[in-house]
């Protein structure tokens, strides 16, 4: 059975992925290659939600594969492999931004220039002011109201599992995503 073009949510239910997780946590390299290429994309675009730097998030994605290799025997099908995956990730994305020291301003980095034929240069200046400020916005969230935004208002990731995979209450991550969402209302206000 072909995986490719089949993609699922990252919390979603493949049918064989408990015999896949089974066979992986045994020591079948094949079984966690497919899981990887299953789980893989959708796992990096949360890390690079999560991060805003792509070369953090691949590496973020990296480390929390070869946790998630090194803690298969312990994966109880509690949960599906999916979320429990999800979880992983989260906590090393979690982790690199408590780590993080301050980092240039986003001001500070050229944006790409728009091909001419897509947009005036008005038009360009003020798109490119406005993911400067949305940046800005997001980079003002603290680590944990910015991972539940993201998996919320981008993922689409229903509170009940944003919970579980932040180890939260649901009414936390509730009042997360609602000051969230305040901030980047209240500095996006002008757009």
């Amino acid at each position: 059975m072909c995986d490719q073009g089949r993609e699922r949510p990252p919390t979603g239910v493949w049918p064989d992925d408990p015999l896949l997780a089974v066979r992986a946590s045994e020591g079948d390299e094949q079984a966690f290659e497919t899981l990887v290429r299953r789980y893989g994309p959708a796992m990096l675009r949360l890390a690079d939600q999560l991060l805003g730097d792509r070369t953090e998030a691949e590496d973020a994605v990296q480390d929390a594969f070869l946790n998630a290799w090194r803690k298969l025997p312990e994966f109880r099908g509690d949960s599906a492999f999916g979320t429990w995956l999800h979880r992983i990730v989260t906590n090393r994305c979690l982790n690199v931004l408590r780590s993080r020291r301050p980092v240039a301003d986003l001001a500070d980095v050229p944006e790409p220039a728009a091909p001419e034929h897509q947009c005036s240069p008005g038009r360009a200046a003020e798109s490119q002011a406005a993911v400067r400020e949305l940046g800005r916005a997001m980079g003002a969230l603290s680590p944990e109201q910015r991972a539940c935004w993201v998996l919320r208002e981008v993922e689409g990731v229903p509170y009940e599992t944003i919970a579980e995979l932040v180890g939260i209450s649901q009414e936390a991550v509730r009042a997360r995503v609602f000051r969230a969402r305040r901030c980047l209302t209240e500095a996006m206000g002008a757009w």
